[in-house]
């Protein structure tokens, strides 16, 4: 081969080279893209709310968070929300991979911490009471809230206006101690079992003072939400419900409007017991979903924190008392991992 030639072929050998490493660069750059493109994004909420009133306030999280994200440089397509017909089955979800996100309590995130990760910590206003006393939050004035922001709150277990609840009211305000029988005479609505504020720390707190937890009670029934389970209260059909500190305030219109309640919620309901401090809802995500990265996770972890401080995002993160997120730690649901382990030890 002459000298020519070989110069021409390694002409010809660099520009093919050239030409390779180019469009293998753009390539690589549309792949790049397209993982960052998403086609759905899916987002379960617990029923802890009426499951159509949490429809329509989270309705406007698809743009919202469609925006955020693009900041972060996703394009999403579609936002799917859905409401889990039980905490269990939002937990459900996220541990299968049918969702990607989830709106979830402490309780049902370590229930499937296997499969489950939390991202974010709810913070919101803290109240004017926070007392460990059940008598000092029964002063017939309604629970406030203030100014700082808190990412705890309290279990606390509200008797209604039955027989039986004013009969139990009224020891606790007279400053009498409740007794095993007391509790246990009374018809208790529990939510799911891995609802915190409804079923898990109530379990807690029977064990503190009575040794028992929750499967011990003889006469529970099951709400499916804290709504339906305010209407039970009010109607009589229960005596006591366990709900987070202060659900009073979300139901205190529909006491005397849905309900048909003579007086306020505040006169006619009372504290009967509260458990110890439970960390706030988390974002979590599912370890099993296929949209979910590292890189995702952080995106969304921005994402949330930015939504949750404007106008129109703050409107839709209301629905669960939302106000704020900071970063999560899997260590401050210790207390939620205690509860469980007592739950199935009590079941063996």
């Amino acid at each position: 081969m002459s000298k020519n030639t070989k110069t021409l072929v390694g002409i010809v050998i660099v520009v093919v080279i050239a030409i390779a490493a180019y469009f293998g660069f753009t390539h690589t750059g549309s792949q790049a893209s397209s993982d960052k493109s998403i086609k759905d994004l899916k987002i379960y909420f617990v029923p802890s709310k009426q499951p159509d009133q949490i429809v329509t306030m989270t309705k406007p999280m698809k743009g919202l968070l469609t925006k955020e994200l693009k900041k972060e440089g996703y394009d999403v397509k579609n936002v799917d929300i859905k409401v889990g017909t039980s905490y269990e089955a939002a937990g459900e979800a996220l541990s299968s991979g049918t969702a990607d996100i989830g709106f979830i309590p402490g309780g049902t995130y370590v229930m499937y911490q296997d499969s489950v990760k939390p991202l974010l910590t709810a913070t919101r206003a803290g109240l004017n009471k926070d007392f460990s006393n059940a008598a000092k939050w029964n002063d017939g004035k309604p629970t406030e809230l203030v100014t700082k922001q808190a990412s705890t709150y309290r279990s606390l277990f509200i008797a209604g206006p039955s027989k039986k609840g004013q009969e139990l009211a009224k020891k606790i305000n007279s400053g009498e101690k409740l007794t095993w029988e007391d509790v246990n005479s009374a018809k208790w609505g529990l939510s799911s079992t891995t609802s915190s504020a409804g079923y898990i720390y109530p379990s807690l707190w029977l064990n503190k003072n009575y040794k028992k937890t929750v499967a011990d009670l003889k006469s529970t029934v099951t709400v499916d939400s804290y709504g339906s389970g305010m209407a039970r209260l009010a109607s009589g059909q229960i005596d006591i419900m366990p709900t987070y500190g202060d659900a009073r305030r979300d139901f205190a219109t529909a006491w005397t409007t849905d309900y048909k309640q003579p007086k306020s919620i505040w006169a006619e309901t009372n504290v009967i017991g509260v458990s110890q401090e439970i960390y706030n809802d988390t974002i979590s995500v599912s370890k099993k979903s296929k949209t979910m990265t590292t890189e995702l996770e952080k995106a969304l972890s921005k994402a949330f924190i930015n939504l949750a401080k404007t106008k129109e995002g703050k409107k839709v993160i209301a629905i669960y008392s939302h106000e704020g997120y900071v970063p999560a730690k899997s260590s401050n649901y210790d207390g939620e991992r205690a509860a469980q382990k007592l739950l199935r030890d009590s079941q063996k």
